[in-house]
C-alpha cells in the first residue's frame, strides 16, 4: 500500500467512525479523540486529516448530500416510471434520511450554506430535483414548485420528527402529504383551480 492509499484508507476510517458516533449519540458525541479511538488510528492522526470538529462534521453533512443526491439521481435516471411517480419516490427518499439518520438529516441543514464544498454536495442534489420537478411542471415554472416541494418536505420531515405529524390526529399519512403535493403542482390540477 503507497503512503497515498494508506492515508485514503485511515481517512476513510475517521469518517466511517464519525458517523457511527453521530449516529449514535448526535454532534456532541463526535470527538476527534473519540474519533480517532473508535478508528484504530493514533491520537494525532485525526488531526492530520481534519483540521478541528467543524471541519469533520462539515464532511459528514458533504457525504449525506453526495449520498442523498446519488439516490435521488437513480431515481430521476428510471425512465420506466411516470415523472409524478419518481418526484413522489425522491421526495420520500429526502424525508427519509431525516426517519432513518436523524443527526445527519439535521447536520446538512445545520452546516453553513457559505461553505463552498457543502454548498456544491446540497447544489447537486438540487440539481437532481429540480430536473424531476421540471419533467412534471415544466422548465418555466420549476423554479418555484421547486421551492414549494423542498421546503414542505424539509416541514413534513421535521414534524415527523418531532413528533407532531401524527396520522391519527391529521388523518394523514407523510406519504399521502407527499403525493397531495405533487398532485397540486401537476399542470392539468392547477389550471383547474381557481385560487391559483
Amino acid at each position: 500500500m503507497t503512503r497515498a492509499e494508506s492515508a485514503a484508507a485511515t481517512r476513510r476510517a475517521l469518517v466511517r467512525a464519525a458517523t457511527e458516533l453521530l449516529d449514535e449519540g448526535g454532534p456532541g458525541a463526535v470527538t476527534l479523540r473519540e474519533v480517532g479511538a473508535r478508528a484504530g488510528v493514533s491520537r494525532g492522526a485525526p488531526y492530520g486529516h481534519f483540521e478541528n470538529k467543524e471541519h469533520l462534521l462539515t464532511q459528514l453533512a458533504i457525504n449525506e448530500w453526495s449520498e442523498l443526491a446519488d439516490e435521488v439521481g437513480k431515481l430521476r435516471a428510471d425512465a420506466g416510471a411516470p415523472a409524478q411517480v419518481r418526484l413522489e419516490q425522491a421526495i420520500l427518499t429526502f424525508i427519509g434520511v431525516a426517519r432513518r439518520r436523524p443527526h445527519r438529516y439535521a447536520l446538512m441543514f445545520s452546516t453553513p450554506a457559505d461553505t463552498p464544498a457543502a454548498a456544491e454536495a446540497a447544489g447537486r442534489l438540487e440539481k437532481e430535483f429540480f430536473t424531476l420537478v421540471a419533467d412534471v411542471v415544466g422548465e418555466s415554472d420549476a423554479q418555484r414548485y421547486f421551492a414549494l416541494l423542498m421546503s414542505s418536505a424539509h416541514g413534513i420531515a421535521g414534524l415527523e420528527l418531532s413528533g407532531h405529524l401524527s396520522k391519527e390526529t391529521w388523518g394523514v399519512g407523510v406519504d399521502q402529504l407527499v403525493r397531495m403535493l405533487v398532485d397540486a403542482i401537476r399542470p392539468g390540477v392547477r389550471e383547474a383551480d381557481p385560487s391559483d
